[in-house]
């Protein structure tokens, strides 16, 4: 689901803003809290990138299509209305 470098990576900076002392577990710390935020990731039920941008291109197809016929029904109401007119 998400790319586990993602996680390696947040997980070492948070080791590494910790105080020295604490370094000499950093190890054991680092794999804790990659555990922890894979955890808390997968439970926010988030999408990917990936998934993200197509879900947003097919809004935008559906946006388009909409506009198109909204205007097909007014350019039709038009139409109706000078018939009706006549």
């Amino acid at each position: 689901m998400f790319d586990p470098k993602l996680f390696d990576d947040m997980a070492k900076k948070i080791t590494e803003a910790m105080p020295s002392g604490i370094k000499n577990v950093q190890e054991d710390i680092e794999r804790n809290m990659k555990t922890v935020l894979q955890s808390s990731f997968q439970k926010m039920d988030l999408v990917t990138r990936e998934e993200f941008d197509i879900q947003s291109a097919v809004l935008t197809k559906t946006r388009l299509m909409v506009e198109a016929l909204e205007k097909r029904v007014d350019d039709l109401e038009a139409q109706l209305q000078k018939k009706d007119s006549k």
